[in-house]
């Protein structure tokens, strides 16, 4: 409740809130300046959404593997899991270097051993918002992994044993007895991944700052920007609550649009 008041005042730090009522959201979407910067920061953050099926997708094909009764598969499992457990700010740093422009990163070298050029990923507008995808995708398709195993091994055996007598080849199970079962799995990872990238800021903070020119700037980097780089408090409380909202109205359009078509039985 602090945070919608305080989207009612003109607070500019050090100096005392002044109420102004709706102003600041009237600077978020009609103003000359703040209106264009706002949008610009909405449209990158559903950009960067735009990783959460491509994880989704993944997490499940190796969830898929990793399913199967393998010598050393919980190995696997625990290796795809670790980059989960540990510190966003950490994975950052290590694929600023995945990264580095310069001929001695990892993706660089890579190409260069192909004969290709190197690549700007984090330095070139087109790349960089990208760049942070797959970054994403990496750290947190461990999570998703650890889901989609528990929702395969909730799906009882005789299905696929009566599947196969039956002549069902593996896709036709996959789609006929696992994607239908993995339903709830599937919504609960979909509605956790939009929400976790719609508030993602650690690696943009670390590894982009927002750039370049403003290609990765997302809503709640915005945010960081006006509260602890303008100092406009009251700004900065305008686009918390509009986030809330925005989050707010997303999950529940997930549940009216999605979850209507989910099966618990």
């Amino acid at each position: 409740f602090f945070s919608f008041y305080a989207s009612l005042t003109r607070w500019n730090l050090p100096f005392k809130p002044t109420f102004i009522g709706l102003s600041n959201y009237r600077y978020l979407f009609t103003d000359e300046i703040g209106a264009p910067e706002f949008l610009h920061s909405v449209r990158n953050s559903f950009y960067y959404a735009l990783g959460v099926p491509l994880n989704m997708a993944v997490s499940l094909a190796v969830a898929l593997l990793l399913n199967r009764r393998l010598r050393g598969v919980s190995v696997f499992r625990t290796a795809y899991f670790l980059p989960t457990i540990t510190s966003t700010a950490a994975i950052s740093v290590i694929w600023l270097w995945v990264y580095h422009p310069a001929d001695y990163g990892l993706l660089n070298s890579i190409l260069m051993w192909l004969g290709f050029p190197p690549l700007r990923w984090l330095r070139d507008p087109h790349l960089a918002m990208p760049a942070l995808i797959l970054m994403g995708i990496w750290h947190g398709m461990g999570y998703n992994i650890v889901i989609f195993l528990a929702g395969l091994q909730a799906i009882p055996a005789h299905l696929y044993e009566a599947a196969e007598i039956d002549g069902a080849g593996s896709w036709a199970r996959f789609w006929k007895i696992t994607w239908p079962l993995l339903g709830p799995t599937t919504f609960y990872v979909l509605v956790v991944g939009v929400i976790n990238s719609l508030k993602a800021f650690t690696q943009i903070h670390v590894m982009t700052q927002g750039g370049p020119l403003g290609a990765t700037t997302t809503i709640t980097y915005y945010l960081y920007q006006q509260a602890f780089e303008r100092f406009a408090m009251g700004q900065a409380s305008a686009v918390a609550c509009i986030l809330f909202v925005l989050l707010f109205v997303l999950t529940l359009i997930q549940f009216r649009v999605v979850g209507s078509r989910i099966h618990y039985e």
